[in-house]
Formats: C-alpha cells, sequence, structure tokens
C-alpha cells in the first residue's frame, strides 16, 4: 500500500523527524484558509502548493510551485487542484489531483537523497544516500553510481551509530548539521522497521540557511500481510489513486493487476499466473491482467474474477489456467458455467483444467451447452486464446 506525502510526513513527526510541515485541502474553495493558515502558523508570507498523488516527478509535471505571497499561492493552488499531472511515474494518461498540500517554504543549501528498503539477494535492509538529491535517483544510479552510498543493515540488529554516521560522512556534512542527520537517519530506520514498510525514501532531504537538515518529501509504501497490526496506516489508503478494478478485486480477496493487453487471464497460483503470462507472450499474445483467484476459489470466486477482467474493455478473449490442487476443477467448472449464463459474455473463452476432479469439470463444460473452447496442456491453451483475441 502507498500513501500520499503528506501523510507520510506525519508518520516521520511521529518518530521525531524534523520535517516541511503544512496543511491540505481537498476542495477548491478551502484553498484560501488552508493557505493563510500555513502563513500564520509558520510565521511566512511565502508557501510551496503541493499536488498529491501517488507518483514521484511531481515537480516536473508542474505539480510542485514556490510561491512568494498569497496571491500566486492562490493561482498555484487553483492550477494544480484537478489537474491531470503527468510524470514519469503515472504514464501518458497521467493522474486527476484531487489533494493538495500547502508548506511552509524554506531556504535551500544543498538536498540530499536517503532511503531504506529490502535487499533480497543479500537478506539484508539497505540504506542509500546520495549527495544528488532533488532529481530521479534512477539517473543517478545510471549515469553517477558512485555517487550513492549504501550500508547494509541486519534487521535482527537494527542500525548502529557508526553505520548513520558512516551515511551523513557520505553526505560530507560536519558540526550542527551532521549531527542532525545522524538522528534522522536511525530514526528513519526505526520508522521504517516499525510501520512494517517496504520502502521509506526521502527526496530530498536539505540543508537549509540555517543549518538545519529538513525532511522535504517523503514516500513511504507498506507490506500489505502487514497492516492489520496498523490500523492508523490503513486508514491512510487512498482508494481514489488505486486502479478500481484492483480495489474491487481485492473486496473478493483476489489478486488482480491490470496491464495492457488483450488477452483476459484467470489462474490459480501466482506462479502458474505468471508462467501463464509468459506461455501467451510466446504465443504472440499480449496479457491484459494478473489474475490469481487462490487456492481455495469457488464459484462465486470465479465468477467475480470473470466480471472484473471483462470490465476492460481491451479483453477480447479470457483464458482460465486452473491446476487443481486444493481447488477442485469441477467447482472451478460450475463457476465458468454460472459465470458465463449470467454475465452474458460476448468474448472467446478458453479453458484448461488438470488436477482434481478433472474428468468431472470436462464432463461438466460439455454438458452445460455454453460457448467454451477446451485445451490441452498449457501451449495449446495459449495458441487458441491468441487466435481467438486476434482473430488470426
Amino acid at each position: 500500500m502507498k500513501i500520499h506525502e503528506y501523510q507520510g510526513k506525519k508518520i516521520f513527526s511521529n518518530y521525531g523527524m524534523p520535517v516541511q510541515d503544512g496543511y491540505i485541502f481537498e476542495k477548491i474553495e478551502d484553498a484560501e484558509k488552508t493557505i493563510k493558515r500555513v502563513q500564520k502558523d509558520f510565521n511566512t508570507q511565502d508557501v510551496v502548493v503541493k499536488a498529491q498523488i501517488h507518483a514521484g516527478g511531481r515537480g516536473k509535471g508542474g505539480g510542485v510551485k514556490y510561491s512568494p505571497n498569497f496571491e500566486d499561492a492562490l493561482e498555484n493552488a487553483k492550477n494544480i487542484f484537478g489537474m491531470n499531472l503527468v510524470t514519469h511515474q503515472t504514464g501518458t494518461q497521467g493522474q486527476l489531483v484531487k489533494k493538495v498540500y500547502v508548506t511552509e517554504a524554506f531556504d535551500i543549501v544543498k538536498e540530499y537523497y536517503a532511503a531504506i528498503t529490502l535487499d533480497r539477494s543479500k537478506g539484508m535492509d539497505v540504506f542509500m544516500v546520495s549527495s544528488e538529491g532533488g532529481v530521479e535517483i534512477e539517473k543517478v544510479a545510471e549515469e553517477t553510481p558512485e555517487k550513492i552510498t549504501k550500508v547494509y543493515i541486519d534487521p535482527l540488529l537494527g542500525i548502529k551509530s557508526f553505520q548513520a554516521k558512516k551515511l551523513a560522512y557520505a553526505l560530507k556534512l560536519s558540526g550542527d548539521p551532521f549531527k542532525s542527520a545522524v538522528k534522522i537517519f536511525i530514526q528513519m530506520y526505526k520508522c521504517y522497521q516499525g510501520t512494517d514498510a517496504t520502502i521509506v525514501e526521502v527526496n530530498p532531504l536539505i540543508l537549509t540557511n540555517k543549518d538545519e537538515i529538513i525532511v522535504l518529501d517523503s514516500k513511504m509504501n507498506f507490506d500489505n500481510n502487514a497492516l492489520f497490526r496498523h490500523k492508523d496506516i490503513s486508514e491512510m489508503r487512498d482508494l481514489d489513486e488505486e486502479d478500481p478494478m484492483e480495489v474491487e478485486a481485492g473486496k473478493f480477496n483476489l489478486n488482480y493487476i491490470k496491464l495492457n493487453g488483450n488477452v483476459g487471464c484467470m489462474v490459480n497460483g501466482a506462479g502458474l499466473a505468471m508462467a501463464t503470462m509468459d506461455i501467451i507472450k510466446l504465443a504472440g499474445g499480449e496479457p491484459a491482467n494478473f489474475l490469481d483467484v487462490g487456492g481455495t476459489a469457488s464459484s462465486e470466486t470465479v465468477k467475480n474474477g470473470f466480471r472484473i477482467i471483462l470490465s476492460d474493455k481491451n479483453v477480447k478473449a479470457v483464458l482460465i489456467n486452473i491446476f487443481g490442487g486444493i481447488v477442485r476443477c469441477d467447482r472451478v467448472a460450475n463457476g465458468v458455467v454460472q459465470a458465463v449464463k449470467e454475465l452474458g459474455l460476448d468474448v472467446p473463452v478458453v479453458v484448461r483444467l488438470e488436477g482434481t476432479n478433472a474428468d468431472i469439470a470436462q464432463k461438466i463444460l460439455s454438458e452445460s451447452e455454453v460457448s467454451i473452447i477446451a485445451a490441452v496442456g498449457m501451449k495449446d491453451a495459449a495458441e487458441k486464446v491468441v487466435t481467438a483475441a486476434t482473430g488470426n
């Protein structure tokens, strides 16, 4: 799960990290009072107006504007609120801005980058910093990788002061800024572990003209499987920032991810689902989604899966690829028949069922009088569904 910048900063602040603070508005009529509240509470005339979407690169897309006075701030707020913000992470379709964050402004001397995530190859957390903050870290990693310093942390031991100092030294900090950075890095790691985050990123972390180290931005992603331990974080979920079909699938415990192809996939098991997408590609097709109905799929589960797949207008054919282990093939077959009859499918459906009660399932399908294309083996299924989708 992802959250917005302003939500991440609230969490950072709870962990004792100094942040660029402000207030959010979600209605344009609240823009004026929000700007005035920031100016009053932070004793400043200049503010920063920031679009809140779940994507980086907002500044380059025109979603972050420095405003030296109230009039400029209000104009920027009106321009940003409701805009379709396109960044390198949103894709060409962009993202509609429904929340705007108005913050205090700082005089920036230097910008840095800091982030923590899990390095699966080492089985350790990796804490990364760079003197090149405020820009895309992917670009830094590609063009000047020597400017990224990494410290590996044993999650059972946690971060040690010498590791935090190494990170601060890498940024060439000294004096009070050095001490502040060390404290921030230690608290940042505690935040990462304490919230079950999968990534904690600050870009940029800044040095001000008053020798202060301030968190200017925040990015936090969380392990969905651990959210039951963090009700406060779960409540930060913004469904407007997520694909509606993925949200709908979650209501039925379906693992669904929308893709850009035209072949809908319904599979049980993540490994088989990925293999199915691979073989569709090898057959010359393009998967329209990843959909894992799980190991205990019922007729109702299958029907809901069908409904979600077909809500994607790009889908021209559907492949059902089920290996019956825990889930019985006859249960899936009944769900397929029920879905075809109730939903009135107008796209070809290819079915490959193997495993527990596969023979019963084949009989259910053959006697159902619904239009289904039977397949034997994954290769046959992939070729048939690609042919059905393309008409070739």
